[in-house]
Parts: structure tokens; C-alpha cells; sequence
């Protein structure tokens, strides 16, 4: 064979024998990495990481980088992380906020300013409400889970050629998020945390769990490789 002969035949391979890339691009000799198969989202549900940071952190919130944290799944699954949805709300205020409620709002003001200085990780944000229960203060967040389970449905349009997202969370609302998505071709790899002991916040939600595609639980050491600097 010539060497041109070679050449043309060189060309036409998918890709090279020795190559152990199974995401190139059909026709790219570079060996370039095909989008579509292997980048991911990542969906935060910062009710439940923060949660789950506190309860790790044995009462006090563990410091650690959100996105290092989320980019650290990624890379465990062999993804590529395209982009990081983050959902949270400011803390409550009252009408006329009082010296702590002020305090934490700036705190929290700090922290979004923090994370907007990336391009990497996009904030989305409810409501905080506070509740009168049994003589004390309840507070939960508002409209979260459904700006979440509306990004969630917009994938097929906004990203329609991504195959597999990441979410984190432990709420069942979103099971039937989850059913549509997977109806339409779409891996959904749930990062979550269970016990399965009597009397703990962290209880397993069975309906969520046999929704997804595949399920791992979240551990102390996940956030502890996820330093911030």
C-alpha cells in the first residue's frame, strides 16, 4: 500500500485502534470529545445540601466550594460539567428586619456575590417564609422546588443534546419530573443521603430512589475535597 493509500484509509477510521476514547467525534483524528455524550448540568437543591452540611458538621454548617463540590461529582461519573444550577432564597426579613436579620442578609448578599463572580454556576432564587408553629419560628423556603422542577423540564428544548444531568436533592416532587425526563432519553444521576435508623432527618425516600437511573450517597468526604481557598 502507499503511502497516500494509506493516508485515505487512515481518514476513514472512526478512530484509531489504540484509541480508548469511546466519546470522540466520528471523523475527528484529534480525538475531540463529542458534547452531547458525555457533558452533564448539575441541579443543586440548597435546602438539602445545606442540611446535609450541618448534620456532617455535627450542628455548624461545613465550609467548602460549591463548585469544586459539583465539578468533584462530575468528574466521579466522567462527565464534563457544562453548567451548575443553584437553587436557594435570602434569609427571612421582616418588615422591619431585626439586627440579626440584617446580619445574615449580608452575610448571604457576600456569599451570591461570591458565586456570580462565576461563569460556571448560575443562581436561582425563592423565598424565604417564616412560620408560627408551637410558640416558635419556622422557616422555609418558597417557590425553590419549582423554579427547580421548571429548569429540569426546559431540558429537552434549552439542551437538546444532553443525555444524563446530575441532581441533588431528596425530595420526591421531583419523581415525576423524572419520569418525563427519562421518557425522553435522559440519565438522571441522583446525589443523596439517607439513614436508615428511627428518628433521623434523613430518612430514604424509596419513591425517589427507584425513579432515577442511578443513585449514590453523599458523604462527609465530599465536601471535605471541596476546600475553599
Amino acid at each position: 500500500m502507499t503511502e497516500h493509500e494509506k493516508q485515505k484509509s487512515k481518514h476513514k477510521l472512526y478512530k484509531s485502534e489504540e484509541s480508548n476514547n469511546i466519546s470522540m467525534l466520528p471523523g475527528d483524528l484529534q480525538g475531540s470529545p463529542d458534547e452531547s455524550l458525555n457533558s452533564t448540568i448539575v441541579f443543586i437543591d440548597e435546602g438539602f445540601l445545606g442540611k446535609l452540611s450541618k448534620h456532617f458538621g455535627k450542628g455548624k454548617y461545613l465550609k467548602f466550594n460549591k463548585i469544586i463540590f459539583a465539578q468533584n461529582l462530575c468528574k466521579k461519573e466522567r462527565l464534563n460539567c457544562k453548567n451548575i444550577l443553584y437553587y436557594t432564597s435570602p434569609p427571612f426579613q421582616g418588615n422591619i428586619p431585626t439586627k440579626d436579620e440584617e446580619l445574615k442578609k449580608e452575610g448571604y448578599d457576600r456569599f451570591i456575590r461570591k458565586l456570580n463572580r462565576s461563569d460556571k454556576i448560575t443562581i436561582r432564587e425563592g423565598r424565604c417564609q417564616r412560620i408560627k408553629s408551637e410558640e416558635k419560628f419556622v422557616y422555609k423556603q418558597k417557590a425553590v422546588d419549582i423554579l427547580l422542577a421548571m429548569d429540569l423540564m426546559s431540558i429537552p428544548i434549552n439542551f437538546p443534546g444532553m443525555k444524563r444531568i446530575i441532581l441533588i436533592s431528596s425530595d420526591s416532587d421531583f419523581v415525576p419530573v423524572v419520569k418525563f425526563l427519562r421518557e425522553k432519553g435522559i440519565r438522571i444521576i441522583l446525589y443523596t443521603y439517607y439513614e436508615s435508623k428511627r428518628n433521623t432527618p434523613f430518612s430514604r425516600s424509596n419513591y425517589l430512589i427507584k425513579s432515577v437511573n442511578k443513585y449514590v450517597l453523599l458523604t462527609k468526604q465530599d465536601f471535605q475535597d471541596s476546600p475553599l481557598k
